[in-house]
């Protein structure tokens, strides 16, 4: 193989990965706002007393 054969074909891995790389981070930006939209329904530690979370004995 000849440096520049082999230059073409590390450009090509490269361009993947990068592809690869963009399509994870959007898959993980995507699953976040998702996962946010429905915050509404989250329920945080913020120093309110919530007696839905209490245990009724």
């Amino acid at each position: 193989m000849t440096d520049d054969e082999i230059r073409k074909i590390r450009k090509k891995n490269n361009s993947m990965l990068g592809l690869i790389l963009v399509a994870f981070v959007i898959l993980v930006f995507s699953i976040t706002v998702a996962k946010m939209m429905g915050g509404a329904t989250m329920e945080a530690y913020d120093h309110v007393r919530r007696p839905q979370l209490e245990q009724i004995n």
